[in-house]
């Protein structure tokens, strides 16, 4: 979704992004109304949001947590102060600790979310205001406005129809940023299938075979917070080659939808990159997002050329034909 701009003003204590789609005003509100759609973008790449209450009504709440990819939770709160759908909700957001208590040593704001018809499509005009000069300088301090945009930039894939745009258009590699890959996949299956394909041995087996004329030797994983995975690879018959794997740490784990993994080829002398593995679901199509951080751009690059995409697409090509029309 095009962030049309992102302004800060001392003065009136106040930060206002504006931002537009081509889809009706009525569903842009739904996006915000949903917290299953408000959880894939309210937060920018790296610290989705978990929303685990949400009661969208003049003094209802809506509690959520934000987690890095080290496993860091930043907890906070909509206090629902008005509701006008299609048009218009105003919230106090506050910090609070991990049991909903809010934290006063941090900034509080007023943020009031408008929703209008543009054209033939819709705007979004999100305006926070602080109660003080220095809140708002801490709030910019923290991130605010870059977490905004990147935030907003996830709700064009929120509202878009993933059976229509995304199906059938294979295994997708953006090149974010110097060390920032973002690889995409669609499938049409549930993402309670799609869990249990990347983390059953019995499936991941089925599917994850590396090379023709290789074999899976080893799948380890322990899916928990500082838990180990391993995996390995070996030619088969006439095939030469040498045994290879990679392994690494488990540092996000939440089931169904998020693993965060550091990972390196085994017995490589560089360091590892991190994987943030994401599942997501509209209408039985499940959006699967691997964000990629690589320690330098050499190191990105090397392993671009080894033809990493379309290796991947063999593999989901075959997650789809061997698992998920099976199960």
């Amino acid at each position: 979704m095009p962030t049309t701009s992102v302004h800060t003003d001392p003065e009136a204590l106040a930060m206002t992004l504006v931002a537009e789609s081509t889809v009706p005003v009525e569903r842009l509100w739904g996006a915000f109304a949903d917290p299953r759609q408000l959880e894939r973008f309210w937060g920018p790449p790296g610290f989705p949001a978990t929303f685990t209450s949400f009661d969208l009504r003049p003094g209802g709440r809506a509690d959520y947590r934000m987690t890095s990819p080290q496993g860091e939770r930043f907890h906070a709160v909509w206090q629902v102060t008005e509701v006008d759908e299609p048009h218009r909700i105003t919230v106090r957001d506050l910090f609070t600790d991990a049991d909903g208590t809010v934290d006063d040593s941090l900034p509080t704001s007023e943020t009031v979310l408008s929703f209008e018809a543009v054209g033939s499509g819709s705007r979004v005009t999100v305006r926070s205001s602080f109660g003080s000069a220095a809140d708002l300088e801490t709030m910019i301090d923290m991130g605010m406005v870059d977490g905004y945009e990147q935030a907003f930039g996830q709700l064009d894939t929120v509202l878009a129809d993933l059976r229509e745009e995304a199906l059938g258009t294979g295994t997708v590699t953006e090149l974010v940023d110097d060390t920032h890959v973002r690889i995409t996949r669609a499938f049409a299956a549930p993402r309670h299938l799609l869990w249990r394909a990347h983390t059953e041995p019995e499936l991941v087996r089925q599917w994850l075979l590396g090379p023709d004329g290789w074999e899976m030797t080893v799948y380890e994983n322990d899916l928990t917070p500082g838990g180990t995975f391993r995996q390995a690879w070996a030619p088969t018959g006439d095939t030469e080659g040498e045994p290879f794997g990679f392994e690494g740490e488990n540092l996000v784990v939440e089931p169904e939808r998020r693993i965060v993994s550091t990972e390196r080829m085994t017995g490589a002398p560089f360091p590892p990159n991190t994987n943030d593995l994401q599942f997501d679901e509209a209408d039985g199509v499940t959006l699967m997002t691997l964000l990629v951080t690589y320690p330098d751009r050499a190191q990105r690059d090397m392993i671009l050329t080894t033809g990493m995409t379309d290796g991947m697409e063999t593999s989901y090509q075959g997650l789809e034909r061997e698992v998920l029309s099976a199960t």
